[in-house]
């Protein structure tokens, strides 16, 4: 461009000579205010398009600068009955060596005791583990990225949503048989039991006819239900005498189920140290003795069940025999302070020693047929002062009632959750009549 104006420029010098001085001043001028317009404007294109090039390439350029990893591979596999995580491992190939480092990472996620049913996500790229995520339940797992000959691991939970769900029935034969019939699920059934055990002996006091209601928790998450929640407020009609059980949580964390007024559902013995099980004879100081056909005193209650049934304390104390003779088989006692003994006959194992301290509900034994016995049952007696009496009937010491300081948040949530419980009842009722 610069030599061709050049010639332009010399060719114009020459016509110039032939034209008077002012006239060719003028021009020259001219051509001169040309020539520097156009050599500008050729630099300026020629900056703008090194500008664009440069924005050209540098645009082309990040993505392949980018940190990013390729393309992860996800393989998933489901926790079996036998698996560990090393055989989990070893199924899909991933290396002896990034199971130790993942184990060596673990700190709060038990690896070791990975249960069926959980998940395990593999993240896999280039033949190498990238990602691991070790999957509990919908509500929490433990994600590990790599980094280098390591894995940094970080914990995820979601809190579910809750909603209340009611159920009631009537007792036909039994309170368990009632409950499944409706839908009310194991857990919450057993929880129902352990509620009320101090108050109701759920072989001798259900009769047909009873009645029970009961507000409990759904978990959700996602729309999709995740568990069951907590027992919120139940109650138990038996032949017109109501018992009702309402969940609090104390300033200082602790939970408990207490009747609408604050006493304490808990109390220093259950009715009865089993929890499934079926009468084969009540308490009766005038029963025959089945194997020796006499009218001998029968000082307790006997729980008919099969062998092997878990048998606990009914309260804590302290061992002071476990052991065996041809009359009781293997039998325990337990001396509950200076006031109360409590035995348990018939046994099939025991599980605790002399002097051992128990605490309530701890397991003891297991129902068996030992000793003079007909049949697999758990002969099982109290006494107070050195006195039997009916394990079912006999007063109980009560535990502590709700504190004074906090009676009026006790009372609070009861009216809440009582007018929850008896809205359902309404609901149901007219359900039922139309």
């Amino acid at each position: 461009m610069t030599k061709n104006l050049t010639q332009v420029l010399a060719q114009s010098i020459s016509i110039i000579k032939e034209i008077p001085i002012p006239h060719a001043l003028l021009i020259a001028i001219c051509i001169l205010i040309i020539w520097v317009t156009l050599d500008v404007s050729e630099s300026i294109n020629f900056r703008n398009a090194l500008k664009h090039n440069a924005i050209h390439i540098q645009l082309k350029k990040n993505p392949s600068e980018e940190l990013f990893p390729d393309e992860l591979t996800w393989f998933s596999e489901q926790i079996k009955e036998g698996d560990n995580l090393s055989t989990v491992f070893d199924r899909i190939d991933i290396s002896s060596a990034d199971l130790v480092y993942i184990m060596s990472a673990a700190k709060d996620a038990n690896l070791n005791q990975v249960l069926p049913g959980e998940s395990l996500l593999f993240g896999i790229s280039s033949n190498s583990l990238q990602e691991f995520h070790y999957i509990i339940s919908k509500s929490e797992k433990y994600i590990f990225k790599r980094k280098n000959k390591s894995f940094l691991v970080s914990h995820k939970t979601r809190t579910p949503d809750k909603f209340f769900s009611y159920r009631e029935g009537q007792i036909k034969s039994s309170f368990y048989l009632s409950a499944k019939d409706s839908h009310i699920p194991d857990n919450i059934i057993m929880e129902l039991v352990e509620i009320f055990s101090w108050d109701i002996d759920f072989v001798y006091d259900i009769r047909s006819g009873d009645s029970f209601s009961i507000l409990f928790e759904e978990k959700y998450i996602d729309g999709e239900k995740l568990s069951n929640g907590n027992v919120v407020a139940a109650t138990f009609n038996l032949r017109g005498d109501e018992i009702i059980a309402i969940r609090y949580e104390k300033s200082d964390k602790s939970v408990g189920y207490y009747s609408p007024e604050g006493v304490n559902m808990k109390k220093a013995f259950v009715r009865a140290p089993l929890d499934l099980f079926r009468i084969s004879s009540g308490f009766n100081l005038q029963r025959k003795h089945p194997i020796h056909k006499k009218i001998k005193a029968h000082r307790g209650v006997d729980y008919a069940a099969p062998t092997g049934t878990a048998v606990y304390a009914s309260g804590d104390g302290r061992v002071m025999e476990a052991g065996f003779n041809k009359f009781n088989g293997n039998y325990v006692l337990i001396e509950h302070g200076s006031t109360y003994q409590t035995k348990y006959l018939h046994l099939n194992e025991i599980f605790v020693r002399r002097n051992q301290k128990v605490k309530q509900r701890q397991k003891i034994g297991t129902v068996g047929s030992t000793g003079y016995s007909t049949g697999p049952h758990l002969h099982y007696e109290f006494l107070v002062n050195g006195i039997h009496r009916n394990p079912r009937t006999v007063n109980l010491p009560k535990a502590d009632p709700i504190s004074e300081t906090e009676i009026p948040a006790f009372k609070s949530t009861a009216k809440t959750v009582m007018r929850k419980l008896d809205l359902n009842k309404k609901k149901s009722n007219n359900v039922f009549s139309k």
